[in-house]
């Protein structure tokens, strides 16, 4: 009797398929991730400046587009930081210990984007008003910031207000996503719109 009830465990255990799972992440894995995370933004960041370049025909482009994307990604990797010490005081807020996975790395990548088209956006107005000039004065770039800060906190409200929702009303599974987008957002737009105009114009008189 035993023989046969182990025979029909076995016959049922055959025809049900199993799928192995685990819901750990080795170091070795988890240091893969992060090498390939590492050379992703690398490659973007490097691919980014060669465009810029390409595009305006000086390297000073492509070299203050790095310097605004480097700002805006360790804004954000600072508000992620202060978010493990953070969580247990303005926890109410939604905050949480947030970790580096892939959702956040692909929220900083869409931050990298997203802070590029602004600064393009700059770039454009700045080749379009100096026309065959090669000289860019501090006055110059002041007046593009603010012909084109109208468009940047229109964009800027848009996707606030989206991500905000997500953060808020979304899973846990876009909530660190949604808290890295709105960081981001903040900190690419209040960028743009503390442009030391004035203080500029006295420097270079």
């Amino acid at each position: 009797d035993a023989l046969k009830l182990l025979d029909g465990v076995k016959g049922g255990l055959a025809e049900v398929p199993y799928f192995p799972s685990s819901n750990k992440i080795g170091a070795t894995v988890a240091g893969n991730t992060q090498q390939q995370a590492i050379y992703a933004l690398l490659a973007s960041i490097l691919l980014i400046a060669a465009y810029v370049w390409f595009r305006f025909t000086q390297a000073m482009f492509g070299l203050a587009a790095i310097l605004a994307l480097f700002h805006d990604v360790l804004i954000v990797l600072g508000a992620l930081a202060l978010s493990y010490w953070l969580a247990d005081y303005i926890g109410f807020l939604g905050v949480e210990p947030f970790k580096i996975n892939l959702t956040i790395i692909a929220a900083f990548l869409t931050i990298i984007g997203y802070s590029l088209n602004d600064t393009i956006v700059i770039f454009d107005r700045i080749r379009e008003i100096r026309g065959k000039s090669q000289e860019i004065t501090p006055e110059l770039v002041n007046l593009c910031v603010n012909q084109t800060l109208s468009r940047t906190l229109l964009t800027s409200l848009t996707v606030f207000l989206v991500v905000m929702i997500l953060y808020v009303f979304g899973g846990q599974g876009v909530h660190g996503f949604a808290f890295t987008l709105v960081v981001g957002t903040i900190s690419g737009t209040t960028t743009v719109t503390s442009w030391p105009g004035e203080s500029m114009r006295s420097d270079s008189t």
